[in-house]
């Protein structure tokens, strides 16, 4: 994209607050689960959507704003979909239990599993692009390889599902979030786990009584935020023993039940978040506070994230199946 190659060489600049729409993308006829821009920078105009209408959509949301190619690999809701590291796969998890890697190019499959559960969370290692943890309405969280086939580690967290996996910087530790909570233990909402081991390091971590549909990693910052259905995000430090930051909440947006996702800015200044009466809220990372909300959907708006090189290029989706593309 001529957009895009003038940034690749320098530094990312601030992030800006977004304020007008650029691109409306309405080619889902469900729900739109999730949006992640590719993560090759020079190929980072694509950007990936899974939707409950089964399938998984790649868009130029730079220059066209037009679907470039739809992926029909599952029979049911497509819940969870992330790009490989190199760009050139899409691995994605759907309510069929199905996994598949998808070549993007020739959209024919380069790895077919048939997981035992429906499948509600999906990443890549970090370091290892071979390797992936999977999560979804069981007790398990599985790790696999997909040279093999197979699965090669089982991570048993006695719950009942697994609501978003964050790897931790490096890989060798990794958090999951469930839906473990009961009236009288908050126990096991966020479980921090040693990759390699399969051990569980702390089941202790929050202590409300909230699930927490989404987490997120802070750029440059050893800090996590989780998203909690109690509608405001937590601050966490990413280094054990993953102590809750007390004096900072994120509040002002709804959560209600979505599945809704935050993610913080490249530069690490803003952190952003959807809600379910469809806004974008913008809040400074440092002081909590709401800097801007942007009315972005009628319905649920359920995952707003910042484009990695364009400073101030937003991509939203909605439970309506809309993406909007911001600057």
């Amino acid at each position: 994209s001529a957009l895009i190659k003038p940034y690749l060489g320098s530094k990312y600049k601030l992030t800006e607050v977004p304020k007008s729409l650029i691109f409306y993308m309405s080619k889902h006829s469900g729900p739109v689960n999730e949006i992640q821009w590719c993560p090759l920078r020079e190929q980072s105009h694509m950007l990936l959507s899974a939707s409950m209408d089964k399938t998984i959509k790649v868009w130029d949301a730079v220059d066209t704003g037009c679907c470039l190619k739809t992926y029909s690999c599952h029979s049911c809701a497509v819940r969870a979909a992330q790009w490989s590291s190199c760009g050139r796969r899409i691995l994605s998890g759907g309510f069929d239990s199905m996994l598949h890697l998808t070549d993007v190019e020739t959209g024919k499959q380069i790895f077919s599993s048939k997981n035992e559960f429906r499948i509600s969370a999906l990443k890549f290692h970090p370091t290892e692009p071979n390797i992936f943890i999977c999560g979804g309405f069981s007790p398990e969280v599985k790790a696999w390889d997909i040279r093999t086939s197979k699965v090669l580690r089982v991570y048993k967290a006695a719950v009942q599902q697994t609501l978003d996996i964050l790897f931790l910087p490096e890989g060798r530790e990794f958090l999951t979030s469930t839906d473990a909570v009961s009236r009288d233990s908050a126990d096991r909402t966020v479980i921090a786990w040693d990759f390699q081991s399969a051990a569980k390091i702390s089941n202790q971590i929050f202590h409300e009584r909230y699930t927490c549909p989404s987490l997120t990693l802070h750029p440059k910052e050893s800090v996590f935020v989780a998203q909690t259905n109690g509608n405001y995000m937590a601050l966490f430090s990413a280094q054990r023993p993953y102590r809750i930051n007390k004096k900072k909440r994120y509040e002002g947006h709804k959560v209600e039940g979505f599945a809704v996702c935050c993610e913080f800015s490249p530069d690490g200044t803003l952190l952003v978040t959807g809600s379910s009466d469809g806004r974008v809220f913008f809040y400074n990372y440092h002081t909590a506070r709401i800097i801007h909300t942007l009315s972005a959907h009628k319905e649920a708006c359920v995952s707003a994230i910042f484009h990695p090189v364009l400073p101030s290029l937003l991509a939203t989706c909605s439970w309506a199946g809309e993406i909007k593309i911001w600057q």
